[in-house]
Formats: structure tokens, sequence, C-alpha cells
């Protein structure tokens, strides 16, 4: 099916469009039904939940037994939740999946995996995970996993043809996965950390946003919120979050003031995080940040820069 006949008269003007018929089943491993399962919890977005380790580690207490392990608890129960919610979302949207170019092909869309079968994976997840946080660790992660599954669920449902909102609530998953790891391990949280969380998230979402409207072009019908969206707004979103980001973390390094042999360590990491930023604003501006977690794991410099990031802010709180 052309792009173009996904924007047709008919469909501009209120006309249910018609089912599309899931892609062909393809041979081998990718194609096979038992591996259609295990794609369809997204195991590669996982990445995103090691977001879980930001309190700890700025805390300087991730090595702690006490802390490490309620956070290692923390990082597989946040993958369960984030799973069962992208079973349930893929289970809501398996017809517009079916219009879009790449995701016509996930596992749901492409018939591999039941539209039931894949609700019931999800609330299995879910309350394995929720069980497993207040038995394993803190009630107060349970009231975390439990917030973002409302929440994503919401999105899900309706929230996510929200103009604006469903900016906050996407980035809002990002915010709670950084509170989870410090709700885990019973550690306070800086009101800079929150805020760096927070917009940083917002200028990722954005980034994925506008990336998607410049590569989907005419199939934004996919996602309805896109058609309410210019380039020009969601690079003034991307723009402002990213001023608040830098602001906020170079207020917050300049608090932890810390220094190893007269060094000021934490000071010094504002320059890889400033310039990590501009690359990412790099591959925003060219749309090629649908993924985030992949243009993290293949763009080599990005990557340079933040283990040279992670580096100076380990010196600085483990040394200083």
């Amino acid at each position: 099916m052309s792009l173009q006949s996904d924007r047709s008269p008919s469909a501009r003007a209120g006309t249910p469009p018609q089912r599309v018929a899931p892609p062909p089943r393809t041979p081998g491993p990718r194609g096979s039904v038992p591996w259609g399962y295990v794609r369809s919890l997204r195991p590669r977005q996982w990445v995103k939940n090691l977001l879980v380790l930001a309190a700890p580690l700025a805390a300087g207490a991730v090595f702690d037994p006490d802390v490490l392990g309620p956070t290692a608890v923390a990082f597989v129960l946040f993958c369960f939740c984030a799973s069962g919610v992208y079973l349930v979302n893929d289970s809501i949207d398996v017809e517009e999946d079916r219009r879009h170019p790449r995701k016509r092909f996930r596992p749901i869309a492409a018939g591999l995996v039941p539209r039931a079968a894949a609700v019931g994976m999800a609330v299995v997840l879910f309350a394995v995970a929720l069980t497993a946080a207040v038995v394993l660790t803190r009630p107060a992660l349970a009231g975390v996993l439990g917030s973002y599954v409302v929440v994503q669920l919401a999105y899900c449902l309706f929230l996510k043809n929200q103009p604006v909102i469903d900016l906050a609530v996407v980035a809002s998953g990002f915010l709670l996965r950084g509170i989870a790891g410090g709700a885990a391990a019973g550690l306070f949280l800086s009101q800079w950390f929150l805020l760096v969380t927070a917009f940083g998230s917002l200028f990722m979402v954005a980034g994925k946003r506008y990336s998607e409207l410049i590569l989907v072009g005419d199939a934004a019908a996919t996602r309805k919120t896109l058609q309410e969206y210019s380039a020009s707004y969601l690079r003034f979103v991307w723009s402002l979050s990213a001023g608040v980001t830098l602001t906020a973390y170079s207020l917050w390094a300049f608090e932890m003031g810390r220094s190893q042999g007269g060094v000021p360590w934490s000071t010094i990491s504002i320059a890889p995080f400033v310039l990590a930023v501009l690359r990412y604003a790099r591959d925003v501006d060219k749309g090629a940040a649908g993924a985030p977690e992949e243009i993290v794991l293949r763009d080599r410099v990005l990557l340079g820069l933040g283990i040279l990031w992670a580096a100076t802010v380990g010196i600085g709180v483990f040394l200083g």
C-alpha cells in the first residue's frame, strides 16, 4: 500500500480506514511463532530501564549491597511492566500498526501473536511485577510501578490522542524509571536530578515525534497526534526542553562541588554532557531519532561522549 493512499480524501473526511491484512509471515526464526512472542516483549527497549540506576549512581551508592540488590530487582520488574504495556499498546493499535511502514512487522500486527494472548501475558507481567516489588523491595517501588502502569495504560486507551498531553505522558515514563531506582533503595532524590530527568525525557520524546513526522510523512495517520503537530512546534519543544535540561544539569554539577586532587570533576562533566545533547540533537534534526535506544547504541561518537560523561561524573561522585 502506498503512503499516499493513507491520506486519501475519504480518510480526511472521517471515513473509517479499511482493514489492512497483516503482512505475510516470513520463514526463519524471526518469522516463527515462538520468536514472535519474544519479540512482542520488545527486549531491545529494555535498555531504557537502565535509568533505574541513575539515582543510585548520582548518590554514589550503587555498589552498596543494600542498594545494588533492590536496584537490580527494580530494573527487572520495570522490564516486566514495560513489556506488559507494549503488549497492551500493540494489541490496541494493531490496525494502525498494519498501515505503518515499520510497525506492521511487529508480531501482533503481523499475526504471529494473538491479541488475546498478548493481553493475557500483560496481565501476568503486571501482577508478578507489583507483587514482587512489595515482597522483594519496598512498597514505594510498587507505588512507582503501579503509577507507571496506570498512566501508560491510560495513554494506550485515550491519552495518546491528546496533543501535548501525549508528550508529557511518554516523558513521565522515563521520569518514573529514574524515580524507581531511588524508591527501591530508599534514596533521597535531588530536585536537580528530577528536573534533569523530566526535561531530558521531554527532549527525547519531542525528538522522537519529530523524527516520526519527518520520516513517516503522509503515513502520519498511523499516529493521530502527529497530525496535530508541525515540525516547527516539535523543534520548539525539543529546543526548550534541551535548554532547561542543560541549565538544570549545570546547576546540579556546580552544587555537587566535589573534587579529587583539586580537580572539579563534576563541573568538568558539563562539557561531555552538553556535547552529547548537541550530538543527539543533530540526529533529531536529521529525522534519525525515531528509536532513541538505537541511536545511542549505533552512534559511536555519542556513545563515546556518554562514556566520558559517566567517567567524569563517577570520579566526582565516588572519589570526591
